[in-house]
């Protein structure tokens, strides 16, 4: 028993060691949907990039995948009840740990993506309960109920978060009155400090962290407001009216060289602001309503931005400084999400197919396509690209393919 125990110490050891400051988050190592990426293939075949294997067992949900050296991770939804998964680098299942009640009432499954970060895993239910999981064994290491503890309000499709963390702090937008945006110690789960923000419920949105040259600055967005928060203090510095009529705002902003770029669905599109060098203040520069993602987010390649509309059918391109219109490609007749890697842009549309485009001076130019063959309902699970290899989740089942090898 003694050299089972002392064995069981020492892999946990040396699995912190391997993963020391490892961090795999929604939309890439800079949540923008960029993927640091070389040596990829220009072209696929005709039935598509090689397909090294896929898992079938993953329940419902359309959570995106988060990959680390040694392992995969994403979520989904079983008998009601939300799971995290660890798969091996080859696909086998290593572990599935429950994080509570998942969403059944409408569009069921688990939607929000784990975040790995130093050795652990990090899942918020759309109940409000978030915990905290070795990554190695699965083991639960702490969790907190921020309804019950900090007055999260629930909203439609029930609370949505990609989550993030800088240093020893991981930021929550639990959407209360009082405690609006919060501040939780990663190890122990305990507050650090609590932002009332403007006193709106959450609205599906993943923050995004600015490191400025004299301040780190939390950004996202409640039901009316895009907010700046100061991340090591909590103190709301800004607040920018964002309204649809709905009070869903899924995408992440974006953000270079002083400015934030913000976009929403259903016809409203985006604006972009202007930040104050210390970033305690923000100022609109221009509008663009043609560009209207509704969860598909944005990407920003060589100043301009790509990206699906949503009530504005098409995949449309907006010049980053002017805010103008450049150009809308006709790629299919829905929506779909948008990310790039090696100066490609790889779109996974809602009807299954995914695109190789690559960008021009007149805008897109389709290489090549294929079909998700595995899983079933909505395809709405962000791409992730790394070490060359293509993850795509449909439902039940995650693809890997080889974009790599010739």
């Amino acid at each position: 028993m003694k050299i089972r125990f002392f064995l069981s110490i020492a892999l946990t050891i040396l699995f912190l060691n391997l993963y020391a400051q490892e961090v795999s988050q929604w939309r890439g190592p800079e949540r923008n949907g960029v993927y640091p990426e070389s040596g990829l293939l220009k072209s696929w075949p005709v039935q598509g990039p090689k397909l090294l294997w896929h898992f079938d067992e993953l329940g419902e949900g359309f959570a995106s995948v988060v990959v680390t050296k040694e392992h995969i991770y994403t979520a989904g939804t079983i008998n009601g009840k939300g799971y995290v998964f660890c798969l091996t680098p080859a696909g086998k299942l290593e572990w599935k740990m429950t994080y509570g009640e998942e969403w059944t009432e409408s569009w069921n499954g688990a939607r929000s993506t784990p975040l790995f970060y130093d050795g652990k895993v990090y899942m918020l239910s759309p109940f409000g309960k978030l915990v905290c999981f070795g990554g190695l064994r699965g083991n639960i290491i702490w969790s907190v109920d921020i309804a019950a503890t900090y007055g999260a309000q629930n909203i439609t499709w029930g609370i949505t978060e990609n989550l993030l963390i800088d240093g020893n702090k991981l930021f929550c937008t639990v959407g209360g009155p009082k405690n609006n945006v919060i501040a939780l110690d990663k190890d122990n789960g305990k507050l650090i400090w609590s932002c009332p923000g403007n006193g709106e419920k959450s609205s599906y949105t993943s923050p995004l962290l600015l490191k400025l040259k004299d301040r780190k600055l939390l950004v996202t967005i409640t039901e009316q407001s895009i907010l700046g928060i100061d991340a090591e203090t909590g103190k709301k510095l800004w607040r920018q009216e964002f309204i649809n009529q709905y009070a869903v705002h899924p995408n992440t902003p974006i953000y270079e060289n002083g400015f934030l770029y913000v976009v929403t669905g259903y016809g409203t599109g985006g604006i972009m602001l202007k930040l104050s060098p210390d970033g305690s203040q923000v100022s609109k520069t221009w509008s663009n309503s043609t560009l209207d993602p509704k969860t598909g987010g944005a990407l920003l390649l060589n100043g301009r931005i790509y990206g699906f509309g949503d009530r504005n059918k098409g995949f449309h391109i907006v010049d980053w400084k002017s805010g103008q219109t450049v150009a809308t490609e006709k790629l299919n007749q829905k929506g779909g999400i948008a990310v790039s890697a090696d100066d490609m842009i790889y779109a996974y549309d809602e009807a299954g197919e995914v695109f190789l485009l690559q960008p021009t001076t007149a805008g897109i130019k389709k290489v090549s396509s294929f079909k998700v063959p595995y899983g079933a309902a909505q395809h709405w699970a962000y791409p992730v690209i790394k070490d060359g290899k293509l993850y795509l989740r449909h439902g039940n089942s995650m693809m890997v393919y080889d974009i790599k090898t010739p």
